[in-house]
């Protein structure tokens, strides 16, 4: 029998009634009754209801101690009175009368209360972050990894995959982010790259012969913290597989995602929320920015964003129309009934974009068969039918250059949906976002770039890198969204020799550069490689949407801060000068 417990604080019921149990745990909270003492004990399962009365011996010392002290008790499960039935406990229908206690480890006052989901700093929520994951709300989320995880290896093993652990120490590659780098102490002078994925390794795999690979993978990218991307580290459901389409790779994971999402969908929404049906949408990257002003569309929101240039050609709204004639585009989001919303609603987006750094929210609205607003008196009738306004429509302007109109035309959306509340909050949906630029211009240096994964097949492979405009250029590329969060990048790769080259001399690479850089991938690949593809759905930012957390930190066990600093075992750190100059090593005083 185990010395500390024969049952979980979650187990007993009234089929155990006058049974003697022992249990051991935590002090979760403690109620004084005078002459009665309530311990409710908690343990990684649930909790259970105790109870002490001033004839027994203990009493004063129990009473005494902090909570969060470690006990173990032996006591007899007692019915509880009807008025005290606590329904929202497994336990709730029974309390343990304590014969016998031991203090297993005492606590010290505690910075921070772990029985309630009273939000503290993050500042201290990290330092202890021990005691944060003793919360209900936290606890749960880190169980909710768990079970997503652990679905997610049986289900890949059961479709046929083979589960990999690639190198940690590896080289350093153009993934689009900053890598962490490993000083060698026995090649002073040259560094280790923590892999920022297991791009090249998986490839390796496919072309080692091995037909479908998977990783529950940590990845390593040195980038400033957002609110769905953790510094420093993060882990993702990494696969590939040979001789497969774009399309194949999305049947063998669309299933997978659709039941890791249906199963846990109640976590934190009720039984009726709603998984989005496969095949998923695919829409292709273009027409994403043009009607949902983004590449990562939230799907529960109905609003759609309209071309509406034509309808200023030559009009009498100068300002937009001049800048129509400059090359500017105007976009339009139309809204229904609005028949009773007052000018203030109106005035009150107009002032939002102002904030937004932009001119202001035109807007017309059709009510009473009469359009209305202050652009409508600038178009004549006929332009204004164009726009197809229906009684109680309204619709709202953006005009500027094709990106930034775009851009700016999806926060109108998102924000137009807020304000009335359109969002299918009990859902989840999934689209493939397709046909990804191979190529783009980098803002700051004005030169062309791999615009997704380097390793990518172009679409129409060599023939197009010779012959088309390389930002014209279409790549078997694509992300996996989900409620308007990115969950993985994927692509079909580039299994050819000849293409590799010539795709990194378009992006700025000589031939002996991508031999140095890349001489692991481009031998391999002359040795006979399979056409192979894959993807990495992320598994912290899957969590997250599961547990309909704003914050990525909160299904992370010990995450780091915005900073990228871990206060709890303070890292980074100062290193030693004898470590240092072991590893050639010298800082450089920035004062």
């Amino acid at each position: 029998m185990n010395t500390y417990r024969t049952h979980y604080c979650s187990d007993l019921s009234i089929q155990n009634l006058d049974q003697d149990v022992v249990l051991s745990g935590w002090i979760d909270t403690m109620r004084d009754h005078g002459n009665l003492l309530f311990i409710d004990l908690r343990d990684n399962y649930g909790i259970t209801q105790c109870v002490v009365d001033s004839s027994n011996p203990n009493f004063e010392q129990i009473n005494a101690l902090n909570h969060e002290t470690v006990i173990k008790i032996t006591g007899k499960v007692l019915k509880r009175s009807s008025d005290t039935i606590n329904t929202s406990l497994k336990t709730g229908e029974i309390e343990i009368v304590i014969k016998a206690f031991e203090i297993l480890s005492k606590s010290d006052i505690l910075p921070l209360p772990v029985n309630s989901d009273i939000e503290y700093g993050e500042e201290v929520r990290l330092k202890y972050r021990y005691l944060d994951l003793r919360r209900n709300k936290l606890h749960k989320n880190i169980l909710l990894r768990n079970k997503v995880i652990s679905s997610i290896r049986t289900k890949m093993l059961k479709r046929g995959f083979i589960e990999f652990q690639t190198p940690i120490l590896t080289s350093t590659s153009p993934e689009g982010a900053r890598d962490y780098l490993v000083p060698s102490r026995i090649h002073q002078g040259k560094f280790y790259a923590l892999p920022q994925a297991p791009q090249q390794f998986k490839q390796l795999v496919m072309i080692a012969g091995f037909d479908k690979y998977f990783q529950i993978a940590p990845c390593f990218r040195d980038e400033d913290s957002r609110s769905d991307r953790s510094p420093g580290e993060f882990y993702q459901l990494d696969f590939e597989m040979s001789f497969v389409t774009q399309e194949d790779v999305f049947e063998a994971i669309e299933p997978v995602l659709f039941e890791i999402f249906d199963e846990n969908k109640s976590f934190s929404r009720d039984k009726s929320a709603q998984v989005g049906k496969y095949p998923f949408p695919k829409i292709p990257y273009h027409e994403s920015l043009e009607k949902y002003g983004t590449d990562k569309p939230d799907l529960r929101n109905p609003l759609l964003i309209k071309n509406c240039t034509e309808v200023f050609v030559d009009s009498n709204f100068k300002i937009f129309a001049n800048k129509v004639k400059k090359g500017s585009v105007v976009k339009g989001i139309q809204i229904t009934n609005t028949e009773d919303k007052p000018r203030s609603f109106f005035d009150k987006l107009n002032d939002w974009a102002k904030e937004e750094g932009e001119a202001g929210l035109g807007y017309i609205t059709y009510q009473q068969g009469e359009y209305k607003g202050p652009i409508a008196k600038h178009l004549s009738k006929d332009k204004l039918e164009t726009l197809k306004l229906n009684e109680g429509d309204s619709i709202f302007f953006v005009c500027n250059s094709i990106k930034e109109a775009q851009l700016f035309s999806g926060k109108v959306r998102d924000k137009l949906c807020m304000e009335l509340n359109l969002l299918d909050k009990n859902s989840f949906q999934f689209c493939w976002i397709v046909d990804f630029p191979m190529y783009e211009i980098d803002e700051k240096t004005n030169k062309i770039q791999f615009s997704h994964n380097p390793f990518s097949m172009p679409q129409g492979e060599m023939e197009s890198l010779k012959k088309m405009d390389p930002l014209e250029v279409k790549a078997y590329q694509y992300d996996i969204v989900c409620n308007g969060v990115e969950l993985s990048s994927g692509a079909i790769r580039n299994h050819k020799p000849e293409i590799m080259y010539k795709s990194f001399e378009i992006a700025g690479y000589n031939k002996e550069t991508v031999e140095k850089k890349f001489s692991g991938m481009l031998n391999a690949l002359k040795f006979g490689a399979p056409p192979h593809g894959g993807s990495a759905p992320g598994i912290d930012r899957m969590v997250m949407l599961l547990a309909d957390e704003p914050n990525i930190r909160e299904v992370i066990a010990f995450p780091m801060n915005q900073q990228a600093m871990d206060l709890m075992m303070n890292a980074p750190s100062e290193i030693e000068k004898d470590r240092l100059e072991e590893l050639g090593l010298k800082l450089i005083d920035k004062d």
